[in-house]
């Protein structure tokens, strides 16, 4: 199996300005990243940054770095032009590791990539992961996931999906069976056809009004299989919060 990891990484940040150069223990943020997926069966890993800042950095550390395009509305479509710039062929497979975990486990980046090779009727693969706290149920910061037999996605929303009536219309609502809550993991694998394509179609309604770029695939008629994450996976970092948690952990790691 062949595949290519890219990571973006926007200087940028509403809650936590500057997070990829977020100090972790000696290291900065995205090289926590860079060398996670190096641990991959990744053939390249890749940043792809629009900030001047963090490609000094990732080349200071002996990491790979493209500069792109600082007008990209989604990180997908950062994907496409990474993809573009290599000169990757429409059937390699280009897997999207969010430049804020830091903690993610190397199994799961093969794990996804395997997926999409796999399953040959995908155009992308993600991961999900039961939901074990039905405070997250309700968080429409939790995205949820729902799909067929095959695993094949039939909707990703903020809302609670599956709408267990049982379970949730109650004033003490319960989880309903692990295999109907899953939160979704925002990993990707895509081949390289479907970024191509990607960055051709209007946003559809359902990508707008949710705020979740996936649904453009589904609302276009593609396929996305979605696999129960081998191992669990660590929230990212999105707040000055979470940076305090990841610094501990790897302070402990020594």
């Amino acid at each position: 199996m062949s595949f290519t990891v890219v990571i973006p990484a926007r200087y940028a940040s509403q809650r936590l300005p500057g997070k990829p150069l977020a100090d972790i223990a000696g290291k900065t943020m995205i090289e926590r990243v860079y060398r996670s997926a190096e641990k991959s069966d990744a053939k390249n890993v890749y940043v792809a940054t629009d900030d001047e800042r963090v490609f000094k950095t990732v080349k200071d550390f002996g990491g790979n770095c493209l500069m792109t395009s600082a007008d990209h509305p989604s990180g997908t479509d950062r994907l496409q032009e990474v993809a573009s710039l290599l000169s990757l062929d429409s059937d390699d497979i280009v897997v999207n590791v969010q430049g804020d975990e830091p903690l993610i486990p190397a199994v799961v980046i093969n794990q996804v990539a395997e997926n999409l090779q796999q399953f040959s009727q995908a155009q992308a693969a993600t991961l999900s992961e039961a939901i074990v706290d039905i405070e997250k149920v309700f968080n429409p910061n939790a995205v949820k996931v729902v799909t067929d037999e095959q695993g094949y996605a039939l909707y990703f929303s903020r809302a609670s999906i599956p709408w267990v009536r049982d379970n949730y219309d109650s004033d003490s609502p319960s989880l309903p069976s692990a295999s109907l809550a899953q939160l979704h993991i925002g990993i990707y694998a895509y081949r390289v056809s479907l970024l191509n394509q990607f960055v051709t179609w209007p946003s559809s309604a359902l990508e707008q009004n949710e705020r979740l770029e996936q649904l453009r695939i589904l609302s276009n008629g593609c396929k996305i299989h979605v696999a129960k994450a081998c191992q669990p996976v660590p929230g990212g970092v999105d707040t000055p919060e979470d940076l305090v948690k990841v610094q501990k952990i790897f302070s402990k790691r020594g």
